[in-house]
């Protein structure tokens, strides 16, 4: 049966139409992909290259599309609302279909070492992590680009890949493999940032909030919003409904209610199942029920 590997790489480029054309350019050269989404966000300043095809052909396009944005972003230029440390910020690889944790991580390995010999500091994160305090991105990525000329000062931030050393114009890079990850962002009527500040605050795990929910807050300027950016890691035990749910009351409770959200990048049909369920009252809706399901047999 058919294997399927699905990449995420997060590039620190969301505003310049010419790199943009030339990173997704880059991507698709790499033969027998599918590129599932290609998600620009100008505020945020970053750009998410979803794609999904064979383990092989995945691992070439994500080398592909890594190389050029090594060539063409200058992180020392970057200002952008969301965490980043690196021209390619992070970069995991997720399997889909066929394809054992063991494999993938060879890949994410592979991909390591490629990034490691184009001279870019690379960590490795989630299943690939090689020391405890590393499996967490927001551990590793903890003061983000500007703190990592302070950090390659210290033995315990040695790259798993790369030079052990502060590299101005491409930071540091952090790959792995991982669970199917929703990344579900909320948009607020208001531009107090501290509002939501305290929405996201009380929605994460790591301040007392949903189990498997990291949240911050971001101000976007082009929309006059505050955005509540969040990563479910489990979207099973941390279901859509129940993340938006608390959002739009903690929001309505400020008085600022909710303008729209939205989902960045690939989403796995199961995460779907409880929306229909919760927002339809259909008690036992299954995937299974969705005709195009079963193309994917």
């Amino acid at each position: 049966m058919k294997k399927i590997l699905l990449s995420e790489i997060n590039i620190s480029e969301g505003r310049d139409p010419g790199i943009l054309a030339a990173l997704k350019e880059a991507l698709v050269s790499a033969p027998r992909i599918t590129v599932i989404e290609v998600n620009s966000d100008k505020d945020h300043n970053r750009s998410v290259y979803s794609s999904i095809g064979e383990p092989e052909d995945v691992l070439a396009a994500a080398m592909n599309l890594s190389r050029k944005a090594v060539e063409l972003i200058d992180m020392s230029k970057h200002h952008g609302s969301h965490p980043r440390m690196g021209t390619i910020d992070v970069a995991p690889f997720i399997p889909i279909r066929n394809v054992e944790k063991d494999e993938a991580l060879a890949i994410a390995k592979r991909y390591g070492k490629f990034l490691g010999d184009l001279g870019v500091p690379v960590y490795y994160y989630e299943d690939a992590a090689t020391r405890p305090e590393r499996q967490n991105l927001v551990d590793v990525r903890k003061g983000q680009y500007e703190a990592l000329a302070e950090k390659m000062k210290d033995e315990l931030w040695r790259p798993d890949e790369g030079p052990f050393a502060f590299v101005p114009k491409s930071g540091a890079t952090v790959t792995g493999v991982r669970f199917p990850l929703v990344a579900f962002n909320v948009n607020l009527r208001t531009t107090d940032i501290e509002i939501g500040k305290e929405i996201a605050k009380r929605v994460r795990h790591s301040s007392g909030g949903l189990r498997f929910c990291r949240a911050i807050a971001l101000s976007l300027d082009e929309k006059k919003m505050v955005q509540v950016s969040m990563n479910l890691t489990n979207y099973e035990k941390t279901p859509i409904p129940v993340v938006f749910e608390l959002v739009k009351a903690l929001a309505d409770s400020f008085g600022v209610g909710v303008a729209e959200s939205e989902l960045v990048g690939p989403v796995p049909l199961a995460a779907l199942e409880d929306v229909v369920r919760h927002c339809l009252r259909v008690r036992n809706f299954t995937v299974e029920q969705i005709v195009e399901s079963y193309l994917l047999e």
